[in-house]
């Protein structure tokens, strides 16, 4: 909702250029809003029940942990399409129109960051208990400055993979990606499957709250 209001004062303001709408996608949506919700829900699906004990109930059901992981993981990914990804494409609706491809391209690219980061903190919450802690230093200090300033770690950064997507599908907007598509999909899609499936896997041994 904060990421609408600012989009519609913005555009109260009169008429927005395309680039200054897609820096804003590009700062506020992609940069602030989709790490910071892939953060919340991706610890949150899973982390509490693991902190009181509670996801014993789900690990004593004839249920193969994949399964589990995979389900945890597709419910935070709806999360962050809702809450992420169809905000951005409204908030380019309303600094742009629809005549643009910028609404698109940014929705596309903030669900693939979206779902990209889920899968990360998912892993994240099953490996330890200070998922969000560290989660929190990733986007902040490694997407926000190290990814910012230093050009060979852009190359391991979601956003910048994210960034991509939505120059491939904005070829007359300036949005400047610093790695190249292909490169971008496979990263998105590895990382993205990868980390779903090790959080599968670690929920065998994982050590239970009410082990301890």
């Amino acid at each position: 909702m904060v990421q609408l209001f600012i989009a519609g004062g913005i555009r109260l303001t009169g008429e927005v250029s395309t680039e200054t709408s897609a820096m804003f996608l590009q700062t506020f949506a992609l940069g602030a809003v989709v790490p910071l919700l892939g953060l919340i829900i991706g610890t949150g699906v899973i982390g509490p029940e693991i902190d009181d004990g509670s996801i014993l109930y789900l690990l004593g059901k004839p249920i193969r942990r994949p399964v589990i992981a995979v389900t945890k993981f597709v419910v935070g990914a709806g999360c962050v399409a809702l809450f992420g990804a169809l905000p951005a494409v409204i908030s380019g609706f309303i600094l742009t129109g629809p005549a643009d491809d910028l609404p698109l391209a940014f929705g596309v690219a903030t669900l693939a960051a979206g779902a990209a980061y889920v899968a990360l903190f998912l892993m994240l919450a099953v490996i330890t208990r200070q998922a969000a802690v560290i989660g929190l230093l990733y986007a902040l200090v490694w997407e926000t400055l190290i990814a910012g300033l230093i050009p060979g770690a852009q190359r391991l950064s979601v956003r910048q993979w994210a960034l991509a997507l939505a120059d491939r599908l904005t070829p007359e907007i300036s949005v400047v990606a610093t790695v190249g598509l292909t490169v971008a999909v496979l990263a998105l899609a590895g990382v993205t499957v990868l980390a779903t499936a090790y959080a599968g896997l670690r929920l065998r041994s994982l050590a239970l709250a009410g082990d301890e």
